[in-house]
């Protein structure tokens, strides 16, 4: 029997579907070859819903409490709200270069430097260039997202209202790193924003970009944010995410990128903060000698919950993907690694590898770790590997016998766990400044402040 909507029980999603004619109404002004993206976007978000621990790619990251909270996506951002000096304060304050800031998902020009940028480089708020660089948007807007299945995805999709644009012209070497920094700062209860970035770099450019996301607030809000991420032929880009949300928010990302023949990629996931913190990442490699590094570092504590599930396809041949990742937990928290590689048909001399390292610093914090692979080529060379344990005790005791003492011996152990990740950053300035975030981090938690 088919049900009504009056007969069906109401559904988690319902709320999240109910508010777009709302928000479509204070998106006045915007193209109208947009809309058709946002209604596939809630047509497909309202048939697949929230996911749930049924869910293979969700089974070990129940989403539950972000569906129970009351949705109210933020139309206007509340800059008046922070404190006059709060971009001063962040760790990243001290990189030259550009910086794009968003508050509660919405562009802060007063917050933002956008000057002296090489010429022909753009970065700009999405809402803008819409306008002002419509049929390049239009060109690639939502054609990299290819996971059809990721509710939050198609969310995004029906309500973002902003994000950052970034354009780097064929040839151009952007010698500082770009920054798109978002702050939230309501204290409503499922405030949420919605973000939505596209960074386009063109043929033998060369770029560093770090996504940040901080809180000045500590509340129960949701950040959803989608970064589509195109580099073309022989393009050199560097992508950093460094997450450091409020313990009480929810943190839900994905990245969809695509690179291009003898590209070069890194791409560093740093996730500190949120209460559940998920980052999808997808990446095609459609061009033959291209390489990606996916690389990321994960400092859960509490009851936090960091999840990283990706996919790495090649889809031509003589392309190398390399994955590190590691983590470091603490108290009850949890950590959840989910590794594909997928090796097309004809992507011969595939060189691939992945690794999720894990370090347990108690006896109540968990990892479940998967990593895969699905090849269907026969020249190629793939492997893959997890580990979870505690402090290696016959490590500490081999410091020991070089006369280094158990409590210097053990902090040298753990930083050397996150510096084999921090290492691979490529730009010095950006390399140095996350080291002292880690470095402060790991020296605040018991394991070894007890022991100083």
């Amino acid at each position: 029997m088919i049900q009504t909507a009056q007969q069906r029980p109401a559904a988690a999603s319902d709320p999240f579907v109910a508010a777009f004619a709302r928000v479509e109404q204070a998106r006045a002004g915007q193209p109208s070859w947009l809309f058709p993206l946002r209604k596939a976007g809630l047509a497909r978000f309202a048939e697949l819903g929230f996911p749930t621990l049924q869910h293979e790619d969700w089974r070990f990251t129940n989403v539950a409490p972000i569906a129970q909270l009351p949705f109210r996506p933020l139309l206007a951002s509340s800059v008046t709200q922070l404190p006059s000096n709060f971009i001063a304060t962040l760790p990243m304050a001290s990189l030259a270069g550009p910086r794009a800031v968003f508050v509660d998902g919405h562009f802060a020009p007063a917050l933002s430097n956008l000057g002296n940028l090489p010429k022909g480089v753009k970065v700009a708020s999405l809402a803008a260039a819409l306008v002002d660089d419509a049929a390049l948007v239009q060109k690639h807007l939502g054609q990299h997202v290819r996971d059809d299945a990721n509710a939050f995805a198609a969310l995004n999709a029906a309500y973002f209202q902003d994000g950052a644009f970034i354009f780097v012209p064929a040839g151009v070497v952007v010698p500082e790193p770009i920054q798109l920094i978002h702050v939230a700062s309501s204290r409503e209860a499922g405030a949420t924003a919605n973000l939505r970035h596209l960074i386009i770099a063109e043929a033998a450019s060369q770029s560093t970009i770090i996504e940040s996301y901080v809180a000045a607030v500590d509340a129960p809000y949701f950040t959803n944010v989608v970064t589509e991420l195109v580099a073309a032929d022989s393009a050199r880009v560097e992508h950093c995410k460094f997450q450091d949300e409020s313990t009480a928010a929810f943190h839900i990302a994905a990245l969809h990128a695509t690179f291009g023949r003898a590209s070069n990629v890194w791409h560093h996931s740093f996730a500190l903060g949120a209460r559940i913190a998920r980052n999808s990442i997808r990446t095609r490699l459609e061009g033959e000698g291209l390489e990606c590094i996916l690389n990321g570092l994960y400092l859960p504590k509490g009851n936090q919950i960091v999840d990283h599930h990706m996919l790495v396809e090649h889809a031509e041949p003589r392309c190398a993907s390399h994955e590190y990742f590691n983590g470091i937990l603490d108290d009850h928290a949890k950590g959840v690694f989910h590794g594909r590689i997928l090796v097309q048909r004809g992507a011969q001399k595939t060189d691939a590898k992945q690794t999720n390292k894990n370090l347990l610093l108690s006896d109540t914090a968990t990892v479940d770790t998967k990593p895969q692979l699905e090849i269907y080529a026969d020249d190629v060379k793939c492997t893959h590997g997890a580990t979870i344990g505690q402090m290696n005790d016959e490590s500490v005791f081999y410091l020991r016998s070089r006369g280094i003492g158990t409590e210097l011996a053990r902090r040298m152990l753990m930083h050397g766990f996150a510096g084999e990740i921090i290492d691979r950053v490529q730009h010095m300035a950006l390399r140095e400044v996350m080291d002292k975030i880690i470095w402060e981090r790991l020296e605040m938690n018991p394991q070894i402040a007890e022991r100083k």
